[in-house]
């Protein structure tokens, strides 16, 4: 029988670089811990650069003389609409005229590290040996301490909102709270009796333009506690209003990394080796140096990168060069990849969730099971990784698109030795990034091509490139044993996942800047609550085991839309369809009677059906139903599909979502809609194979995406709430894949447990 181990240290010893300081809280007691870290600097004061006739009122908010208001947001808009959503909801609370709203990414600062992460996602971005375990609560008091004084700035986890929807308001009240003190005075009035709107104070038919009182208001003192605004009668929080960064983009005069134009800048072509623990071994010297063009070269125990006039002419060069790499051990392949999963689902595993006893509930009992797959995801964004640097004596600015700021910086400083201080960096706009913006490959590879050639470089992979080097979502496999009760139902549930530890290897690369093979050879074998988070969440089952067998799969993984949700939820939701099936129940009324615990995605799944019209799922009705709960958000979704000509045709997806307050309706629909189509990519291909290395494909066209004429109907419906407000970027992605197949067995009578869903034939 295979054995079961508790959750152990070696789980918590992959740690972010933390100074010899920041050793204290290892050594002593709660305390002693709260003394030492009482000695560190805590004042942090905004670092915003004001215009001439612009006045900083906070880390969020400047307003200019003109009456057009700044607002800052530390988030990276790579798609999901934040540049909207955070000043939204600033705009509500000041009372502003949303035609005067401007918007600032903001600088690194401690001010805006993102703490909510920090307590939900400790596992993967967060030190936990700091302190001994029985102070539990200095713990996660440690953890955002560090967090903060390091400038944790991560986007991900669908946090955006969820964490800076207070902040937010708080530092729109106290802006708004010193507007009016300011007009209060011009008008020898109480300014407790003053009111905003529309971008002006107003006392009765008295009226001053924000702009007007910003000089005087920014050198007055807000009150102890932020005042809030009385609920207007015609909020902007919950309009649909047109995205800021629509324009732009439509016009084309957004800026991303690849953008930047700067005096004498030149252009660079990369080409790396094969994943593993690779080196370059040679290049073609003497046919490289004749190519056109050709400036300069940097040569890299990693990387080969050429410098010309144009990228083309760069990228070009490459070909005539031909580096050869080697890499040390069996290269990574899809075959070895399967293998190694596979051995671990059979070996020694560790025990990450129990409930009731498993054990006693199937001793004696007819055990039912099904084994699970799903290959690699890639992340597949539309702008290849690209960056922009600049050097300037013993500083360097670079321009980037990163979900890590600091993080990024910091790698950018150790690899070039340059000081945290002497690197300025610029984020940018994400065009896709799907959490690869967390991997800081190509900033730093572009930090050391300008620092090599002395000039600005702009440094973009190359779409092959971007492809064959991506660090995949991990694969996984799943066996999944259940036993049944006398009425059909599941009354105990030992769930096995074989998949590497990624959060140790995403730690590690993020905080320590460890290469990714490295990463993944010391992560390999540690358990990793991460990796199997999701399994089963919404469902009362009165024994439950869900197991994670770690797998060292030489393939280095990260992040990425969904995370562990989206293979986890493909096993819970088609392993209970299948159990429905033997029970002979519906899958409505199979998955209802579990869900007597989770009444919001209850709701979600009865009104999914109502709306979709569902049939029973009984055989020929080619409807298939999922449903998942993650980051505060519910959804359920109907998928109707079934064999076309061209093989696999998803003709309807229906989902309805309940995601607490909704600041922006149309955001949030977006964000469903390229939730599902992400999901539904991910369902039918965004894999490729991996031969000696590197993933076997090289354009978009060879990644299984779905085009155009095979994107579904989709039909989206909200669930209205006042909860506040739940993730929307990633709760679409997990559910498709299981409503597919399900919907798929209940078309063909066949079950496909593979992901892409096309690996096996119809």
């Amino acid at each position: 029988m295979t054995g079961i181990r508790d959750k152990v240290g070696k789980s918590q010893s992959r740690l972010p670089h933390v100074s010899r300081r920041s050793m204290l809280i290892g050594a002593t007691a709660a305390g002693g811990l709260a003394i030492a870290w009482t000695l560190w600097p805590r004042d942090y004061q905004p670092n915003l650069a004001a215009a001439k006739g612009e006045h900083v009122f906070n880390a969020f908010l400047k307003i200019g003389d003109d009456g057009h208001i700044a607002m800052i947001v530390p988030q990276c808009e790579m798609g999901q609409g934040v540049t909207t959503l955070l000043p939204q909801i600033m705009a509500d609370e000041l009372g502003a005229d949303w035609r005067t709203i401007a918007v600032e990414t903001a600088p690194i600062n401690p001010l805006y590290t993102n703490t909510l992460l920090v307590d939900e996602d400790s596992a993967t971005f967060m030190p936990r040996s700091f302190v001994p375990d029985f102070v539990s609560d200095v713990r996660s008091w440690a953890r955002r301490e560090w967090a903060v004084r390091h400038a944790v700035m991560l986007t991900a986890n669908s946090s955006s909102v969820r964490m800076f929807e207070a902040p937010c308001r708080a530092a729109a009240a106290q802006v708004r709270a010193l507007l009016m003190m300011a007009a209060a005075r011009h008008w020898d009035a109480n300014w407790e009796d003053c009111d905003t709107q529309d971008g002006f104070v107003i006392l009765g038919r008295k009226k001053l333009r924000f702009g007007d009182v910003a000089a005087a208001a920014a050198l007055l003192a807000p009150p102890a506690e932020p005042v809030y605004r009385a609920s207007s009668g015609d909020p902007l929080y919950g309009k649909e209003l047109t995205r800021l960064d629509l324009p732009a983009k439509i016009d084309g005069s957004a800026n991303y990394a690849g953008d930047i134009r700067l005096p004498d800048m030149v252009f660079a072509a990369i080409r790396q080796g094969p994943l593993g623990a690779t080196r370059l071994k040679s290049i073609d010297r003497k046919a490289g140096m004749k190519s056109p063009g050709l400036l300069h070269i940097v040569e890299h125990d990693r990387w080969f990168a050429t410098v010309a006039r144009n990228w083309w002419a760069a990228n070009e060069a490459l070909d005539r060069f031909a580096p050869v790499f080697e890499t040390t051990g069996p290269p990574i392949s899809s075959d070895g990849i399967d293998k190694a999963l596979k051995a671990a689902l059979k070996a020694d595993g560790y025990r990450m969730r129990r409930n009731g006893d498993v054990a006693s509930a199937m001793e004696g009992r007819r055990r039912i099971s099904a084994h699970y797959a799903v290959a690699p995801a890639l992340h597949a964004p539309i702008e290849t990784r690209t960056a922009t640097a600049a050097p300037d004596g013993n500083r360097l600015r670079i321009w980037v698109a990163t979900q890590a700021p600091a993080q990024c910086r910091d790698a950018i400083a150790r690899a070039t030795g340059l000081s945290a201080a002497g690197v300025t960096l610029f984020p940018m706009m994400a065009g896709g990034s799907f959490d690869a913006c967390l991997d800081h490959s190509v900033a730093v590879q572009a930090a050391i091509i300008a620092l090599q050639v002395k000039r600005p470089v702009q440094l973009a992979w190359s779409r092959a490139e971007e492809i064959m080097r991506d660090i995949p979502r991990a694969p996984a496999r799943a066996q999944m044993t259940a036993t049944l009760n006398a009425a059909g139902g599941i009354d105990a549930l030992v769930a096995r996942i074989a998949v590497p530890p990624t959060s140790h290897e995403v730690r590690s690369r993020l905080f320590d800047n460890t290469p990714a093979d490295v990463a993944q050879r010391e992560a390999a074998g540690s358990p990793d609550a991460v990796a199997v988070e999701g399994l089963a969440a919404p469902y009362s089952i009165p024994h439950l085991a869900v197991d994670h067998c770690p797998g060292d799969i030489g393939l280095p993984t990260g992040r990425w839309r969904g995370n562990a949700d989206s293979y986890t939820a493909f096993f819970t939701e088609c392993f209970i369809d299948e159990l429905a099936t033997r029970a002979g129940s519906d899958a409505l009324s199979y998955r209802m009677s579990m869900l007597g615990q989770s009444p919001l995605l209850a709701r979600c799944l009865l009104t999914v059906t109502s709306l979709g019209g569902w049939e029973g799922g009984v055989s020929g009705t080619a409807q298939g139903l999922a449903c998942h709960s993650m980051r505060g958000s519910h959804i359920a979704l109907m998928a109707t599909a079934r064999p076309g000509e061209n093989g696999l045709q998803v003709e309807q997806l229906v989902a309805v979502v309940d995601a607490g307050r909704l600041v922006n309706p149309a955001i949030a629909r977006q964000q469903i809609e390229g939730g599902l189509i992400f999901g539904l990519a991910a369902a039918v291909g965004a894999t490729a194979d991996y031969r000696g290395g590197i993933a076997t494909a090289r354009k978009l066209g060879q990644l299984g995406l779905p085009r155009l004429a095979q994107s579904p109907q989709i039909l989206i419906e909200f669930i209205e709430s006042d909860r506040d407000p739940g993730g929307l970027g990633e709760i679409g992605v997990p559910v498709v894949a299981p409503a597919i197949a399900n919907a798929m067995a209940a078309a063909t009578g066949r079950r496909i447990r593979r992901l892409p869903l096309s690996a096996e034939p119809v």
